[in-house]
């Protein structure tokens, strides 16, 4: 928990910006709350945490969980909301689809991309463990969340070789649709390989191949 000074209490820091305050600290024990979740989770496994495990590990009592979240089943859509923005966050920017006007700035846009994926999923290893072996094995309804977080992937992939095809660094027969979906496949396969084996020198080459396939595989010749 926050530790506050004397100065937190005083006349003028409430007559000033109390809510503001307030309202920071309510964002931040949210947050905390999302991540300790996460943690125990991935440590414990959904069905085997309590809210009583997410709320000792923050020395919070029940009342304060449900003060932000109703109940287990609705912190887990908040930490895939987390997770999911963490992605998006990456594709911002100079890595968006429309970003890269030559192929040298593809490839470039492609080694960003896969570095900024590689320290989502493969550094902390418990985000794919989740979404990938947990997450889908609690409901249906958030099975077919995941999915479609998968049909994302797909049109946000499709998206980069569309924009190629357009700018001309890309085949202009490659089909778009079906080569979106092979490239989050190999990047699900890559998730997967390091999970099994967390060897660094396997991660990076594999890593290596598929950016390879996603330039040569695809550039106009």
């Amino acid at each position: 928990m926050t530790s506050h000074s004397v100065c937190d209490h005083s006349i003028i820091g409430l007559v000033t910006k109390p809510s503001s305050r307030i309202e920071r600290r309510k964002a931040e024990l949210r947050q905390e709350i999302i991540d300790t979740a996460f943690a125990c989770f991935a440590e414990k496994g959904y069905h085997s945490t309590g809210i009583a495990d997410i709320a000792g590990e923050l020395g919070i009592g029940h009342g304060t969980f449900y003060r932000y979240f109703e109940n287990k089943r609705d912190i887990i859509d908040h930490v895939i909301d987390d997770l999911a923005a963490r992605i998006i966050e990456s594709l911002g920017t100079d890595n968006a689809p429309d970003a890269a006007d030559s192929l040298e700035e593809y490839r470039a846009q492609v080694d960003r991309i896969g570095d900024a994926l590689n320290r989502i999923f493969l550094e902390d290893q418990r985000v794919a463990q989740l979404l990938l072996f947990q997450a889908t094995g609690i409901d249906a309804e958030l099975t077919m969340r995941l999915y479609g977080l998968l049909d994302t992937a797909d049109s946000l992939t499709a998206g980069y070789l569309e924009h190629g095809v357009e700018r001309g660094y890309l085949r202009e027969d490659l089909d778009t649709a079906n080569t979106a979906r092979a490239v989050t496949g190999m990047l699900l396969a890559a998730v997967l390989h390091g999970i099994r084996t967390p060897d660094v020198k396997q991660v990076d080459d594999l890593s290596h191949a598929i950016r390879h396939l996603l330039i040569d595989g695809v550039r106009k010749h």
